[in-house]
């Protein structure tokens, strides 16, 4: 018989929204997304870490990992996913078992942890993170969240994410069948208008979500529910009264936005919020889908006046910049829907992207990649699947790229090759959603480039020009004392 992580593996892999599920034989869909983690490597996360990174943006729910206290120091605090209201979900809570723990058993640890979290805290719900080790040694977290849920009257959420259970990917979809499971659905809210949307795969990095709302605003379209940036626990239970669903972040978080349909019949569709071109289009069809679920028509004509204003403020913005970045060459090393939104955003700059990453990006990605660039059928030169440092070096140290955008933990690649690199990813500082985020970014991007910085690092160090001119020196000398008479 299938344990219930089984169960919810297979479901996910069952997925009907997921482009590279549907091409797949029978054969190769029951296998699933299995690919084998390397033992000691971290890097590109776990399935645990998915989960988390998916469900803490949940501002006022006490996040609560059962295991030992590295999983929660590895998973602390690294994406600025900001919040403006409670910031519980920035506290840092573990049972931090130990030895005695794998040996006897750590549910009765975990029960008293979460009486502690609800007594001191008082949360709207307490998540609870099951990781490798309390997996297992068999700790059953659902058994446990439900005598705690009847016993201290509060929501407590089993995410059965093991890190063993897969990569981050798969994380990111069993925290959202957690959601699924446990929360959407599972309260009212307090009143429903025409407008109201939820926002799914958008975890407000560096306050974006914020660069997004006065527009919805402007156009009195309400976000319902963010899942899971900013969001509040009883804002995402609610969800299901929405009349749209919006999908973010390539499909990390499909199965909520296809569950929702099948369940609430709440249509969805996917949109980007990077670049001017697609955030208008993103406004287009939030109009569409709320005016074919009852809006008023005039939504459309809203709509249309506010794209007119916005994309005229921001090109006019940019348009200072295209001088200086006309003909710079950049290296873009991220996934998922990055991997394409990016590069319009880019393009409406003037810059040339010759290389963008695709190794974390779905079919239906990689089309609209060589839709953006205008690319062959055949054609994929441009779409990195996986470059090593070493190659991104090469590339670097060659000039075929000016300034390469990735995570951080490529950066020192481009710093040994003296290159120019600005984050994109989740630790980044600043905000690059919307109509005022294009802007920012370009500005970012200029100001990388052009930093002074770059002509000093590339400059010989002094001693290395003494040793030279000496050097210099010496060969004069030896030529004059050799030459004859």
């Amino acid at each position: 018989m299938a344990t219930p992580l089984k169960e919810t593996i297979a479901r996910v892999f069952e997925e009907p929204g997921c482009d590279k599920n549907a091409v797949k034989s029978e054969k190769e869909r029951k296998k699933g997304c299995t690919k084998q983690l390397t033992p000691g490597a971290a890097a590109g996360g776990c399935a645990f870490d998915g989960a988390k990174i998916a469900l803490q943006p949940i501002v006022d729910v006490a996040h609560l990992v059962h295991g030992p206290i590295a999983c929660e120091g590895n998973s602390w605090d690294n994406r600025h996913s900001a919040s403006s209201g409670s910031t519980i979900y920035r506290t840092g809570f573990t049972t931090d078992i130990h030895e005695l723990d794998v040996i006897h058993g750590a549910e009765k640890r975990l029960f008293k942890a979460i009486r502690e979290v609800i007594e001191k805290q008082d949360p709207p719900a307490v998540f609870v993170y099951q990781t490798c080790v309390t997996g297992l040694i068999g700790d059953d977290i659902e058994a446990v969240c439900k005598r705690a849920t009847e016993k201290f009257g509060k929501p407590v959420v089993p995410v059965n994410a093991p890190g063993f259970a897969g990569p981050k990917n798969l994380g990111n979809k069993l925290g959202a069948e957690a959601l699924l499971t446990y929360v959407i659905g599972t309260q009212e809210p307090a009143y429903t208008t025409p407008y109201d949307i939820n926002i799914i795969g958008e975890y407000n990095l560096s306050g974006e979500l914020w660069q997004i709302k006065p527009l919805l605003d402007a156009l009195r379209v309400r976000i319902l529910s963010c899942i899971s940036g900013d969001g509040r626990y009883a804002e995402v239970a609610s969800s299901h009264r929405a009349k749209a669903n919006m999908m973010v972040c390539s499909k990390s978080m499909i199965n909520i936005a296809t569950r929702m349909q099948e369940r609430y019949g709440i249509p969805y569709f996917e949109g980007s919020f990077y670049g001017i071109s697609d955030m208008s289009t993103t406004l287009r069809e939030i109009a569409r889908l709320l005016v074919e679920r009852g809006a008023d028509a005039e939504l459309k004509d809203r709509t249309e006046a506010l794209i007119a204003v916005e994309e005229a403020r921001a090109f006019e913005r940019i348009r200072a910049y295209k001088a200086r970045l006309a003909g710079k060459k950049v290296l873009l090393i991220t996934g998922g829907v990055k991997s394409w939104s990016v590069v319009s955003a880019l393009q409406e700059a003037g810059l040339e992207v010759v290389g963008t990453s695709v190794k974390k990006s779905t079919r239906e990605d990689k089309e609209k990649i060589k839709e953006i660039m205008g690319l062959t059928a055949e054609d994929s030169a441009h779409m990195i699947d996986d470059m090593t440092p070493r190659q991104m070096y090469a590339m670097l140290r060659d000039a075929k790229a000016d300034i390469m955008l990735s995570g951080g933990r490529s950066q020192f690649v481009a710093l040994k090759a003296r290159m120019p690199w600005m984050d994109i990813n989740q630790e980044r500082h600043h905000a690059f959603a919307g109509y005022e985020g294009m802007v920012t970014m370009i500005d970012e991007i200029d100001k990388a480039l052009h930093n002074p910085m770059w002509a000093q690092v590339r400059a010989p160090a002094p001693w290395e020009a003494e040793d030279r001119l000496l050097r210099a020196q010496s060969a004069q000398q030896l030529a004059a004392e050799a030459a004859p008479g």
